[in-house]
């Protein structure tokens, strides 16, 4: 960490400023500090003996004013206050002739200059990164909606953080919308980073969104989604398009409380119900990441599992569980689940990502997206828990196929 950033550390606040989204964070009173450490020298310097002059120390005065403050003004000023005392200082220590004054004068000039050319480039960075983080919001806004809070007859709510501090978007992708044939959502980790992923996140998602409103049928979802992801990798000319692919879960909910997942070479989805274990729903059929194969031969198996009220599935990318500590451990998401599951969805992926921070004790290393929904039908529903009708083969962790 730089010195300046740790100092940021000790006084955190909002820096007094105009440039909307700046990244300074400085608060009013640190704007004291240079004259706090004028007083200091000057004092310091009364109580020496007149031999030994500390005048010199005040150069660093107008440096400080340059670190504290987004005001481009600012080490000028405050390097005029700093000459000010220099000759106050000189004329008591009797040293107005010496070189060591003009020493020291010449290197106040000198280092409130350079402070106010820092401090205004500063700025300009300050003000690109935020039209950078502005444009990336709206970006994100438009490629990852917001997860409204009920969808159909489940709550739902999403956690992204992307890898780039700043970015605020990358390769993870997912969505929640409620058709006709059932609340369906997905998640999924496009392989790479950078503008690529986004760009190829960006073509599932809209096939995605047309699909599910489209196909009543699951697999047939994933298979729009093989294709559209096909047109869209031949399309594209960015590095490395040829060895991409997107892992990607689909979950449906249909209106009579059977969840239907298709999984495409992702992390297993978690079920949370009530004080039972938290169970992965690992699934006897799965097929490779789309991209892998040709779209043709896309037919993924589609799995059913018979819902209660208040279940929860957590749909997750790799970055989650991949989040390693310092020792190389990687974070036990479903041992830590459990403990961070009360409240709403909402609280429970907050918790979870607080709780994943903990554990890798730094920003995490990849994009790292969370998905929970609940399963609250309304009362009026009055459904029972009842078996699924038509012909399933039961698999041992209590997932039905459909073939």
């Amino acid at each position: 960490m730089s010195a300046t950033g740790w100092i940021r550390e000790r006084f955190a606040g909002p820096t007094p400023g105009a440039a909307p989204g700046a990244t300074g964070t400085w608060p009013r009173t640190a704007l004291s500090l240079p004259f706090i450490g004028m007083a200091l020298v000057v004092v310091l310097d009364y109580f020496t003996d007149a031999a030994v002059t500390v005048e010199p120390a005040l150069t660093a005065v107008p440096a400080l004013a340059a670190v504290v403050s987004r005001r481009t003004w600012y080490p000028l000023a405050i390097g005029l206050l700093t000459e000010a005392a220099a000759f106050l200082m000189a004329i008591h220590n009797d040293v107005l002739g010496e070189s060591v004054h003009s020493a020291t004068v010449f290197a106040i000039v000198l280092v409130a200059a350079i402070g106010w050319v820092s401090a205004t480039l500063r700025l300009r960075q300050e003000r690109a990164l935020a039209d950078a983080q502005l444009v990336a919001s709206i970006a994100r806004r438009v490629l990852l909606r917001p997860v409204p809070e009920r969808v159909g007859s489940v709550r739902a709510a999403v956690h992204y953080a992307a890898a780039a501090a700043h970015a605020r978007i990358g390769g993870d992708l997912y969505e929640v919308v409620n058709t006709r044939h059932g609340v369906r959502a997905v998640v999924g980790d496009v392989r790479g980073k950078g503008l690529g992923a986004v760009e190829t996140a960006a073509a599932v998602l809209g096939a995605f969104r047309e699909a599910a409103h489209q196909e009543p049928a699951l697999d047939r979802v994933a298979g729009w989604l093989a294709v559209s992801l096909d047109r869209a990798l031949h399309e594209n000319d960015h590095p490395g398009v040829e060895e991409e692919f997107v892992t990607l879960v689909l979950i449906g909910v249909r209106p009579d409380g059977t969840a239907e997942i298709v999984n495409c070479g992702h992390p297993s989805p978690l079920l949370l119900r009530g004080d039972e274990p938290v169970r992965p729903l690992e699934l006897a059929e799965t097929v490779p990441p789309l991209g892998v194969l040709d779209p043709a031969d896309v037919r993924p198996p589609v799995h059913e599992v018979p819902l209660r009220g208040g279940d929860r599935v957590l749909l997750f990318t790799d970055g989650v569980i991949e989040a390693r500590d310092r020792a190389g451990a990687f974070y036990p998401l479903a041992e830590r689940l459990p403990h961070c599951a009360d409240g709403g969805p909402a609280e429970v992926l907050r918790r979870l990502h607080e709780d994943v921070v903990r554990h890798v004790g730094r920003q995490l290393g990849d994009d790292a997206a969370m998905l929970l929904l609940q399963y609250d039908p309304p009362p009026a529903s009055g459904r029972g828990d009842r078996q699924v009708a038509g012909a399933h083969v039961p698999h041992q962790n209590g997932v039905l196929t459909r073939r």
